[in-house]
């Protein structure tokens, strides 16, 4: 039986944080400064975060883009771990989406400065060897020693090779759990948001719109339960999202759509998106940044970075 002060102990604890709800004490998540991205979407600092989506409809693009708006706005500070993409190919589309501009059109000097600027902010891991999930947990608690960063992006799940001794005697989907409540805990140990890239199941994508749907044909966004895995990466997680774009539609390829399926705590800021109604990205020319409701989210010709993120 548990001792009556310490169960005193929880109680008074419950207490002040029903009366912070009660209140509007609870600390929000970090805003991009654009109301009806804010109304959807949060940096929370201590996240499990999930995000979903069939290959090759851009998922790292948006997920690095919308990384890049915190750290514009909050200075944010990130460690990448992408098993698909070398360190260069990332660090070129941050500095293509913080300029606006290809680096065909940079000259060496503007690189330098901006590529200095990313690299105040954003450590790539050069994944030249095989990494398991406690590899990486490891290696990014020393990253941590020296660069006090914010969120982990993990990119992708399945590019982690299983751990054999942990699977000893244990199927995947407990294998999956396990990897699922460490990374958990690893967020609420660390203060640190792992925003984890997944892949949907091949049965999702073979999931279309009907017939008389206005993209009749075309694959569906994943569900939240179609995550490689099954559901338990929905319910070990604080807040899921899908990515999805309609990659062989003749006029609209060039939509990102960011479906909110969870937001756990709704009560710091976010909240899951209708159904049909996603936060929608448009590309720009070059594939340098996206718009917003018909303006370039950091750069538009009428505003600078700072007015449009209410600096």
């Amino acid at each position: 039986m548990l001792p009556f002060f310490f169960m005193l102990a929880q109680i008074n604890k419950l207490q002040e944080n029903i009366l912070d709800i009660k209140y509007g004490r609870v600390k929000e998540g970090l805003k991009i400064g654009v109301t009806e991205i804010d109304e959807h979407i949060r940096f929370k600092q201590g996240n499990f975060n999930i995000i979903i989506g069939h290959a090759n409809v851009g998922k790292t693009t948006v997920i690095i883009y919308t990384m890049l708006l915190y750290t514009i706005k909050h200075k944010i500070k990130w460690l990448i771990f992408s098993a698909e993409n070398t360190p260069q190919s990332i660090a070129r589309k941050i500095i293509e989406f913080k300029t606006g501009k290809p680096i065909s059109k940079m000259t060496d000097e503007e690189i330098q400065e901006t590529l200095e600027w990313v690299n105040e902010y954003f450590k790539i891991i050069d994944v030249s060897d095989a990494y398991t999930y406690k590899k990486l947990l490891d290696e990014a608690i020393e990253v941590k020693k020296d660069f006090e960063y914010h969120g982990l992006l993990i990119d992708p799940y399945n590019s982690l090779n299983k751990d054999r001794n942990l699977l000893r005697g244990i199927n995947s989907h407990e294998y999956d759990y396990e990897v699922a409540s460490e990374f958990r805990l690893f967020c609420k140990n660390n203060n640190v948001s792992i925003w984890l890239n997944t892949h949907a199941v091949t049965e999702a994508l073979r999931r279309i719109h009907p017939k008389d749907h206005e993209y009749a044909g075309l694959p569906q966004p994943p569900s939240m339960a179609d995550v490689e895995g099954g559901g338990k990466w929905g319910n070990r997680a604080d807040d899921v999202f899908t990515i999805h774009r309609y990659t062989q539609h003749a006029t609209e390829w060039m939509y990102s759509d960011i479906h909110v399926r969870k937001v756990k705590e709704v009560e710091t800021g976010g909240r899951p998106t209708p159904i049909e109604e996603p936060v929608r990205l448009r590309m720009v020319r070059n594939n340098v940044g996206f718009e917003f409701l018909g303006v370039d989210i950091l750069h538009s010709n009428n505003t600078n970075v700072n007015e449009l993120l209410d600096f």
